[in-house]
């Protein structure tokens, strides 16, 4: 099954330079949320718009290989986000051999994202 999650070009990069992402979201590192945030396909269009919208950075879509995560032993819960509905939240730095495909990501006229 695969999970996914937004992110900046500039952090993938980095993280593919170590070979560990350690960003949870949008200006907040693993270390300083707990988890990284991650999401449905379902979810992902939302939550996209909800951080990035209007920024001027490229985008990427990380699509998870849940499995091969929980597989190394690292928790994926689906937790409240806030509002009562569930995201998978991965409590541990994400091995980069995980990321089974890098999308590249925009959002169109009418601020929706595609990847």
């Amino acid at each position: 099954m695969a999970i996914f999650h937004v992110t900046t070009w500039a952090d993938w990069e980095a993280a593919e330079a170590v070979g560990s992402y350690r960003m949870s979201t949008k200006g907040a590192t693993l270390d300083e949320v707990g988890f990284i945030h991650a999401s449905s396909a379902e979810q992902l269009p939302r939550v996209a718009a909800f951080l990035y919208a209007g920024t001027d950075e490229q985008l990427v879509v990380l699509e998870l290989d849940d499995d091969g995560i929980r597989g190394s032993g690292i928790r994926i819960p689906w937790e409240d986000g806030g509002d009562g509905e569930l995201f998978p939240h991965i409590y541990g730095a994400l091995d980069t051999r995980f990321v089974m495909a890098v999308h590249p990501a925009e959002f169109d006229a009418d601020g929706v994202l595609r990847y």
